[in-house]
């Protein structure tokens, strides 16, 4: 049996997940479409259904930004880290992740826009963070100066264990409000 033969004998989620694999990062869902020659909708059902499959296995779809890629289970990162004699996972401070936090749900934003809802001074905080390779340069504001935008990266959804950013927990933002409306009424 000819090699051709055999590969048009697997389904469209066997070569879906081939190429995933040999990924070395993550792939733009046109690319994958293109050498599967499936369009945009056959394609988003072919993830759908490769996701579905990994669910009760080691590995996971992540998708970020319109990429995606083939990652382990989160599950599985103490087991991992002692397979490959990694150190435990550096910690984050709570300042690294109150930013994190901060630009995960607002991205992409400006280190200025992260100062000001924490309040205090941010440099050393995002300077870790693009260090560990949670967050990076996603382009500029316009405006004065052209500050740089930041958003988070693979690697965030990687070191939280979330398929892609939809994942993130919503935020219930009345609580804070009431504090700040309490806050005010005690200034007045």
């Amino acid at each position: 049996m000819s090699d051709s033969k055999r590969t048009s004998e697997l389904s469209i989620t066997a070569k879906l997940e081939g190429l995933l694999f040999v990924a070395a990062e993550p792939v733009s869902l046109t690319q994958l479409g293109t050498v599967l020659e499936l369009t945009p909708a056959k394609m988003k059902a072919a993830l759908n259904e490769l996701d579905e499959a990994l669910a009760t296995r080691g590995l996971r779809i992540q998708t970020h930004r319109g990429r995606v890629q083939l990652t382990t289970a989160p599950e599985l990162a103490p087991l991992v880290e002692t397979f490959l004699g990694l150190d435990a996972t550096s910690k984050l401070s709570p300042a690294a992740l109150e930013a994190l936090s901060i630009i995960a749900y607002q991205q992409p934003v400006t280190r200025p826009q992260v100062d000001a809802i924490r309040g205090v001074n941010s440099d050393g905080v995002m300077r870790s963070l693009l260090s560990k390779g949670l967050i990076q340069e996603s382009g500029r504001a316009e405006g004065p100066g052209r500050p740089i935008l930041y958003g988070t990266t693979p690697e965030f959804l990687q070191h939280f264990g979330l398929k892609s950013l939809t994942d993130l927990p919503t935020l219930d933002l009345s609580e804070v409000e009431a504090k700040d409306v309490d806050t005010q009424l005690l200034k007045s």
